[in-house]
């Protein structure tokens, strides 16, 4: 649920000129971002170039994402790594949208980086940031958390509970989002959450938690108990999923977008011929897709 990219070890094969790896970065001068592509062989003519490459693949995977600014919400001895994005010329005294994206499994963990793989760069573009100045935080979920309540003794693999309570994960992102909007120029009107795979099935679950609290929420290959839909009215949704996903069935959004319309609720919702679990490509190159986003106010 979300690809978790390693680093590669090319330091033990210094003074070799050719090796078969597994990952491989490739660097958009257009985007200024790094890109990881399947196995091929690779030559190297100068040591320089191998040790540029090496530190590219160590560092991670945009160079623009050193944008977002590394912080941590620490609560009663638990703390949650985020890193949060700034608008250009950030004022005090403006309000500000403010986007929380959830990541998937795969970018777990405590370096306050990997969650950042899949949907940063997205707010990165300097036009859209000019068109639409917003706080964007990235929260990074621990190794072994989850972002939704889960019944481990279900045999299908994705029980989710009817009644999701005590999710101590939450819990934190819950603290640091009432922490930012206590010391960021918030405008409360316009709060957007998201996310992917287990981060669209943690979506489901924190607007169920804070009915009230979200302007719109968008919830990629995820899934939830749609039973939990009687308080997911009140947000406009957009649903995701490819119908050939082999991690997360499509069929868990299909049950959600209609519970979600019996509710009355607003469900915006497309289902992708032939794509696996990484719909979230298609969801990110939608060109319709932020500004539906962005255009949301309670």
């Amino acid at each position: 649920m979300g690809r978790k990219t390693r680093p590669l070890n090319f330091l033990n094969n210094i003074n070799k000129t050719a090796w078969n790896i597994n990952e491989f970065c490739l660097f958009d001068l257009n985007k200024n971002a790094l890109y990881f592509v399947k196995p091929f062989n690779l030559i190297f003519m100068k040591k320089n170039t191998l040790l540029l490459l090496t530190i590219c693949l160590f560092k991670g995977f945009s160079l623009n994402a050193q944008e977002y600014k590394y912080a941590a919400f620490k609560k009663e001895g638990k703390t949650l790594p985020y890193r949060i994005l700034l608008p250009e010329d950030y004022d005090v005294e403006k309000k500000y949208p403010l986007v929380l994206f959830l990541h998937g499994s795969g970018e777990r963990g405590n370096d306050n980086e990997l969650q950042l793989v899949h949907g940063s760069s997205l707010f990165l573009d300097k036009d859209f940031r000019k068109q639409n100045p917003a706080i964007v935080v990235f929260p990074q979920c621990g190794a072994d958390d989850f972002w939704s309540t889960l019944d481990r003794d279900n045999p299908s693999g994705f029980g989710f509970v009817e009644r999701p309570k005590n999710n101590e994960t939450l819990e934190l992102v819950e603290g640091m989002l009432d922490d930012l909007l206590l010391n960021h120029g918030v405008d409360k009107k316009r709060i957007y959450v998201g996310g992917l795979s287990m981060g669209g099935m943690g979506t489901y679950e924190l607007v169920y938690r804070n009915p009230r609290k979200f302007a719109a929420a968008f919830a990629i290959c995820g899934g939830a108990n749609p039973k939990i839909a009687r308080k997911l009215r009140r947000p406009a949704w957009r649903i995701d999923h490819g119908e050939a996903d082999e991690v997360v069935p499509v069929e868990l959004s299909k049950k959600m977008v209609s519970a979600i319309l019996k509710k009355r609720g607003s469900v915006t919702y497309n289902w992708y011929p032939g794509v696996n679990h990484n719909s979230w490509d298609n969801v990110f190159a939608d060109s319709e897709f932020l500004p539906w986003l962005f255009a949301q106010i309670k």
